[in-house]
């Protein structure tokens, strides 16, 4: 095992994926109510673990060689997440204390969940240019052999991160049983997402930067 590999792997993920994102905003919040941690927390640690193997393989120099590719990618994630910002001034507007889903609504919720989770990794260009064409270029740049270590780095930070955020967030729960703090929280969230919606739209073009 090459440590140095494994721990430059981490150490790259580690300034990337700790900035606050729209990512980091959606598993903050299940982890605050307590709906689906784990759920939440795998799908993003997977969709990870292929983006980046992705851009080991080569995916991140055929995007860099493709523009317009970015520029849809941009405008999808923006649609996204302005949905998601749509979705998170509602609740701030009609907040509701924290309340544990039925276990009949279990099933169809960890779906939306997980669909939720898939959307934030997949359609947020600055998710796939940090995991695909950041992470995945520089891994590509490492010998063959050291490939695999370094990817091993990359995801088990990835894995570490969004776990301690899910399950540190529920610690958070008693602070939210009333529906003010779920009014400033979803604000929050709501405004996060419009900024990180008018950067896409700067990105693909839509908007002058």
């Amino acid at each position: 095992m090459n440590s140095s590999v494994f721990f430059q792997g981490m150490a790259l993920c580690a300034s990337l994926i700790m900035a606050i994102g729209a990512q980091n905003a959606f598993v903050l919040r299940q982890g605050i109510s307590r709906q689906h941690l784990f759920v939440a927390a795998i799908t993003c640690v997977t969709c990870d673990f292929l983006l980046m193997s992705a851009g080991v393989l080569g995916m991140g120099k055929m995007l860099q060689t493709l523009p317009q590719l970015e520029v849809w990618m941009a405008l999808a994630g923006a649609a996204f997440v302005f949905w998601f910002g749509w979705q998170s001034l509602q609740k701030a507007i009609n907040p509701s204390a924290m309340s544990i889903d039925t276990s009949q609504s279990e099933a169809k919720t960890a779906k939306h969940v997980a669909i939720a989770a898939l959307g934030f990794s997949v359609l947020n260009p600055h998710a796939i240019l940090d995991t695909v064409v950041l992470v995945g270029g520089i891994g590509a740049q490492q010998p063959s052999s050291h490939q695999p270590m370094f990817l091993l780095g990359a995801v088990s930070f990835s894995a570490l991160w969004f776990f301690s955020l899910a399950y540190g967030a529920s610690k958070l729960a008693p602070l939210f049983a009333k529906p003010t703090a779920w009014r400033i929280l979803d604000g929050l969230i709501a405004l996060m997402m419009v900024a990180i919606g008018v950067s896409l739209l700067k990105m693909s073009g839509v908007l002058l930067a």
